[in-house]
């Protein structure tokens, strides 16, 4: 018979969350959704925008790392060919931007499906240095690809969206509630996915890819199908930053220290939820800010916090500390004599409920 102390006592944040996340959940929505009629300037609507562009990035990265266990530190690739793929298909064919963001976010995931089939066999640092590359190849072809790209001078004049009849611009809070429904719209597919039979499959693999394999279940398939969920949802926000950014971009708006921000947000965040997303995009896009005079030491800073979470806190900021695999019933509380309250697990547990 198990002991009481078989089980953690679940932390009282924890407790406090479970008991309190519908109407957290709630109350958080009401103010996102109000942000606009609360007199808030445009520099901090625009500051609210890459919040949830950057919790858009990280929920993207995250179906790859947090559920699958797949390290990739080339995902501004990604990003850049959404945003690019919008860009020409709306300055030089007259798509429309839903036509464009759509067909872009297509692009980018076919080309994570064309890098993930000879590269998913592979693991770990292989793995990470194959996208570390294709990263810094993106890069180099929208340089050098002056025809399309128009190489280093970007492309200008990328039409803003038109929402029945209706121009989306940051004067009018139309970018805002963009990202807002996007962002929203990610978490939902994330959620669905976490709890679905590929999300299971997702979760046995990062835990152990032999064991799943024994399983029966298809890890190389599952792996590639990550990668290509992933990249869809990457491309997806990069399409979205081609019109927010003054409808101009160009190629070092992707650079390398855009893979490394996008990495810190769901490490600081939480790997494997999606609250954590919010919080680590908040926290990453917020310091620069408060902390302008240390801007230049920026990327030092982020380097020191990841290997102080991943000392004494691997499973980030908003992931739970709890340990139990599965939700209890009432019964067998009582009887092992733990808290009636039931609470998320550790982050990447089954239970997890990722508010």
């Amino acid at each position: 018979m198990h002991k009481k102390n078989d089980f953690r006592v679940l932390p009282a944040f924890e407790r406090f969350i479970s008991r309190f996340q519908v109407p957290l959940m709630v109350l958080g929505l009401g103010l996102l959704i109000a942000v606009p009629f609360m007199g808030v300037s445009r520099v901090n609507i625009r500051l609210m925008m890459m919040i949830l562009l950057y919790a858009m990035l990280g929920m993207g990265l995250n179906v790859l790392i947090g559920y699958t266990g797949q390290v990739s530190l080339g995902h501004a690739g990604f990003y850049a060919i959404g945003a690019y793929a919008n860009a020409i298909l709306t300055t030089a064919y007259g798509f429309s931007f839903w036509e464009a963001a759509i067909a872009g976010a297509c692009i980018a995931a076919l080309v994570g499906l064309l890098l993930g089939m000879p590269t998913l066999r592979l693991s770990g640092t292989y793995l990470t240095i194959v996208t570390l590359g294709f990263g810094e190849i993106v890069v180099m072809v929208l340089k050098q690809w002056d025809s399309l790209t128009n190489g280093n001078f970007g492309i200008r004049g990328i039409p803003k969206p038109v929402f029945f009849g209706h121009e989306l611009n940051l004067p009018n809070g139309g970018f805002y509630w963009l990202i807002l429904a996007l962002s929203l719209l990610t978490a939902l597919a994330c959620y669905l996915i976490r709890f679905s039979k590929t999300g299971r499959a997702f979760t046995a693999i990062k835990e152990d890819a032999l064991a799943a394999t024994m399983m029966g279940i298809k890890t190389v398939r599952y792996k590639i199908l990550a990668f290509v969920i992933s990249a869809f949802i990457t491309g997806l926000a990069g399409a979205y930053y081609s019109v927010i950014n003054n409808g101009y971009i160009e190629p070092t708006n992707f650079s390398f220290n855009i893979s490394v921000q996008i990495i810190c947000v769901v490490i600081v965040g939480g790997l494997g939820t999606i609250r954590g997303m919010y919080f680590g995009a908040a926290l990453l896009t917020l310091f620069p800010q408060v902390f302008r005079f240390l801007d230049q030491w920026r990327f030092v800073i982020y380097g020191v916090l990841l290997v102080g979470m991943m000392q004494f806190r691997p499973q980030g900021a908003m992931g739970w500390q709890s340990t139990l695999p599965y939700r209890l019933s009432r019964g067998l509380k009582k009887r092992l004599g733990t808290p009636a309250v039931s609470a998320p697990v550790a982050q990447g547990g089954p239970c997890d409920a990722d508010v």
